[in-house]
């Protein structure tokens, strides 16, 4: 095999992530590397017998990237030390034994960094040729589960171990012996955030981040195995099918469905493959993303008649692949109880792709925060098409200014703020921000380019209103409702109620049917509930509520009558007011 630095044509071949691996190799600017993301999985590439096969990425590295290099040596805290090869490792032993004669040759391929970083590096310095100009000798060192020996955290917190392995990757990444002596260092691990900022922040070494499979390597990797045949699929579900539907699983797990499948002779359908995506999604998160299941449309939305407009837009571009006139997300406000979060679930059905939400993802501990939401948005880019539904988004993602935490809710809303807003995603990844106080939310987080379009839904405001939606809500609960005029009663008891309530209400009236042992809900029942109802003493709060909403849309149709007569002044005015008497600040 070529030398990476020197073969165009392998460079063509490569992987956008090896690609750029090998290039910044063979620019001999650097020589420490930290490969992060999807490092746990199988990677394609054709061995040296000419087969297709899949491997995992230490081997990856070592075969296809470093191929041919003189000396591929691996260490992580469980094996020690080991070698791509039999010869490798006896030259080493043999090397090193002439050097030390009287020390341990256990010491040599230790598991303890402390004892085998130094007999790492004077063997590599030992390799070197004195004339590098007629002589070169290759060499490669990858240290998997790098984030146990420099761990993310406070300095203060190391070990003295983890102290040795930090000056001493940094005394590597640093020394021109090794850059001029061809010694480069890997260091493997998930996140970024679990290794030392130290090493991780620095300008001397190179970070390159490896993604997960596309669906043409997850299509070949089914195709490899239906091969081997061990891929069992239902009539009609060909292996691009399925890499199709499996976007945000790696390799690895598309192994272990298969391996699943075959071992209990079941053939793969459609709905199991969405249903186990959905476990192992979830499983691969840890517990940080979960998926909402939405059985319903915008038909199954009443009312708020713009914003379904506006929605339905923005499904036919997706259906039709206009991505490019997608917003990059949506500020969806509006008060308590109508119906945001089943807006947007609507909205999911409507398009047919998965919805996630995100779940809390902060930590006590130190660097766990961080570490989480970089495991949840390489998930994300995974996944893509997918919805992200953040709710009570302004007290979830918190703010730029934020103290208190050592920094961590800066960078975290640092790094959510530069995601949401990397345009290379753009109909890809939709947020949907939901809040009841959008004035809350950062500038930077609902600005143009990040959640652009503003919609606001409101409770509604007539009679007909409101007897549609107890219309929609009785098909959503699937009730069985005797007939009668339910405009009638809203008439007669002229309640402003959110949809949230009309339901609760619905609730209550089949609670009061069953206990008279009564299948069906009775005008009665509505009326007695009705007549019952106590509307709740926190009007400040949802006038407070509807103002700030108002001020957040970006159409003037959404507004509701009532309100329409209010200049920006005077709800300015007005909030300013209700916040001092409901004692916040702003």
């Amino acid at each position: 095999m070529a030398y990476i630095h020197k073969s165009k044509e392998f460079l063509q071949i490569l992987p956008d992530w090896a690609r750029e691996l090998a290039i910044k190799y063979g620019s001999k600017t650097a020589n420490l590397y930290i490969l992060h993301g999807n490092i746990r999985d199988y990677l394609p590439h054709e061995s040296h017998e000419g087969e297709f096969v899949f491997d995992l990425i230490k081997n990856y590295i070592a075969d296809v990237i470093f191929g041919g290099r003189d000396i591929i040596a691996f260490y992580d805290r469980s094996d020690g030390v080991s070698f791509c090869t039999e010869e490798m490792a006896g030259d080493y032993e043999t090397v090193l034994g002439r050097r030390f004669p009287d020390d341990d040759p256990a010491d040599f391929i230790s598991t303890d960094p402390e004892k085998s970083f130094y007999y790492l590096e004077k063997y590599f310095l030992m390799r070197v040729p004195k004339d590098k100009k007629t002589h070169r000798c290759r060499m490669v060192l990858i240290i998997d589960y790098a984030e146990t020996i420099i761990p993310g955290g406070d300095l203060l917190r190391f070990s003295d171990a983890d102290r040795y392995c930090l000056v001493t990757l940094n005394r590597w990444a640093n020394n021109p012996i090794f850059t001029d002596g061809d010694i480069s260092i890997i260091l493997l691990t998930e996140n970024m955030a679990d290794i030392s900022l130290r090493l991780a922040a620095s300008p001397s070494t190179v970070k390159v981040n490896v993604p997960f499979p596309n669906e043409s390597i997850r299509a070949s990797f089914l195709r490899y195995k239906q091969q081997e045949g061990i891929l069992l699929l239902e009539r009609g579900i060909s292996p691009e099918g399925v890499g199709r539907v499996t976007s945000g699983l790696n390799l690895m797990n598309l192994d272990r469905l298969v391996q699943e499948s075959h071992e209990a002779d079941k053939s793969l359908s459609m709905d199991y493959l969405r249903q186990k995506k959905k476990e192992m999604i979830e499983n691969e998160a840890g517990g940080l993303l979960e998926f909402m299941e939405t059985a319903y449309t915008l038909d199954a939305v009443s009312g708020h008649e713009f914003v379904k407009k506006q929605f339905r837009n923005a499904a036919r571009a997706i259906r039709q692949g206009q991505l490019e006139v997608l917003p990059m997300g949506y500020l969806i406000a509006g008060p308590v109880g109508t119906g945001k979060s089943f807006m947007v679930n609507a909205f999911a059905g409507e398009i047919g792709i998965p919805m996630v939400k995100f779940r809390n993802f902060r930590s006590k501990w130190q660097g766990v925060t961080e570490s989480n939401l970089e495991k949840v948005l390489n998930i994300l880019k995974s996944m893509s098409p997918v919805a992200v539904m953040i709710d009570e988004a302004d007290a979830f993602l918190g703010d730029r200014d934020q103290e208190g935490d050592s920094g961590v809710s800066n960078r975290v809303f640092a790094q959510i703020a530069s995601f949401m807003g990397d345009t290379s995603y753009r109909g890809r990844i939709i947020w949907f921000l939901i809040t009841c106080r959008p004035d809350l939310i950062p500038i930077d987080l609902k600005r143009q380019g990040r959640a652009e379009e503003h919609y606001a839904l409101f409770y509604p405001e007539t009679e007909a209103e409101k007897t549609a939606l107890f219309e929609i809500l009785v098909k959503k609960l699937n009730f069985g409702v005797h007939k009668f005029n339910i405009l009638d009663l809203f008439k007669k008891f002229n309640l402003d109620v959110s949809g949230a309530e009309i339901e609760s209400m619905l609730v209550r009236a089949k609670q009061r049917a069953m206990m008279e042992n009564r299948t069906m809900i009775s005008r009665e029942d509505m009326e007695e509930i009705m007549a019952d109802y106590n509307p709740p003493f926190y009007e400040q709060e949802i006038r407070l509520q509807n103002l700030v909403a108002i001020l957040e849309c970006t159409s003037k149709k959404m507004v509701p009558k009532r309100f329409q007569g209010m200049t920006n002044t005077k709800l300015l005015s007005e909030i300013r007011e209700l916040k001092a008497t409901l004692g916040e600040r702003g």
